[in-house]
């Protein structure tokens, strides 16, 4: 295949969108609203099962209606997961579910088995983790970032992991952090966490006008995914109704996890270093360097406060450079 210059098209941007949450929260039922939406009626909805069957529970259940399933079972590599995208692209699908893409990160025969295989059988440094990297970025990360299907939802199972303090203390992060590669979230076009009251924190935007899309604090509905649509058509969005199905019914007592700063906001590039430290120097320092000179002037000039944030490494560690 050869590729030639030609005019921009939003038809060709296909939303990634990301979903993560504690257990029980709804991403599934959220996911299955958003692509319902987005496809009408008619649309073919597919999904990657790797929950044991539960990802089928809602099938038939309105508005939502029938979606087809390609599960996984035993063996969660990125490979695994590649060959089902592939299917997916075959089957012609209008939107792609994956629940959950935890597994392939921390499943059975997913990278970090991958990786603890190597050291069993000896290996050690850099190349205990270099192919497992290479087959998630190759099999699956690629497969997300470059399938045709009009519209990708990726669940994942979340945590909030322990971090080590400056003062070397140990404690339990108050950000929720998806089980997967530490990176995964700056692939997605809109990520958000959805709390016990199954409402919607958005944690990026990567336009500013996807705000009114996919909006903050709110139950993801079925309009939701029908203002996506029109969206990626190159409309404007579809503004919906007050009685549209939500991921709620009936909604249970408000979360009592609180949004995080800057939520539902377009991220600026302080923000989203600031997002970067929080995760780890590494996804920081890989972040840093695909910034432009001036965003990298930026966050140095912030140098301190990021610092502050890396979890595990100590304060006079020096990253921002």
């Amino acid at each position: 295949m050869t590729y030639s210059f030609r005019p921009a098209m939003r038809s060709e941007a296909k939303p990634l969108i990301g979903l993560y949450a504690e257990s029980g929260n709804g991403k599934t039922w959220s996911a299955l609203l958003l692509a319902r939406g987005f496809v009408g009626p008619n649309g073919k909805i597919g999904m990657i099962e790797t929950e044991g069957g539960r990802g089928e529970a809602n099938v038939g259940r309105a508005p939502v209606g029938d979606y087809l399933v390609r599960p996984i079972r035993g063996n969660f590599s990125p490979i695994e997961y590649g060959k089902a995208i592939a299917e997916a692209e075959e089957a012609k699908l209008d939107a792609l579910i994956i629940d959950s893409a935890s597994h392939e990160w921390e499943g059975a025969g997913g990278v970090l088995s991958m990786a603890a295989d190597n050291q069993s059988k000896g290996t050690k440094g850099v190349l205990v983790w270099q192919k497992p990297k290479i087959e998630h970025q190759r099999n699956f990360m690629l497969r997300l970032m470059q399938t045709p299907i009009p519209l990708v939802i990726v669940c994942m199972r979340a945590k909030y992991p322990m971090v080590q303090k400056p003062d070397k203390e140990w404690a339990r992060s108050t950000v929720l952090e998806p089980k997967q590669a530490d990176d995964i979230l700056f692939e997605m076009f809109v990520h958000g966490w959805i709390d016990v009251g199954h409402k919607l924190h958005v944690t990026k935007y990567t336009l500013p006008e996807l705000a009114d899309v996919i909006r903050d604090n709110e139950p993801i509905s079925i309009d939701t995914g029908r203002r996506l649509a029109e969206w990626a058509r190159g409309g404007q969005p579809f503004r919906g109704t007050a009685s549209s199905p939500a991921a709620t019914e009936p909604a249970p007592a408000p979360s009592a996890l609180q949004t995080p700063a800057g939520a539902g906001e377009v991220l600026s590039v302080e923000d989203m270093g600031r997002e970067a430290a929080q995760r780890g120097k590494s996804v920081f320092d890989g972040f840093y360097r695909a910034r432009s000179k001036d965003e990298q002037a930026r966050l140095r000039d912030i140098k301190p406060e990021l610092e502050k944030l890396f979890p595990l490494i100590a304060a006079t560690e020096t990253s921002v450079d």
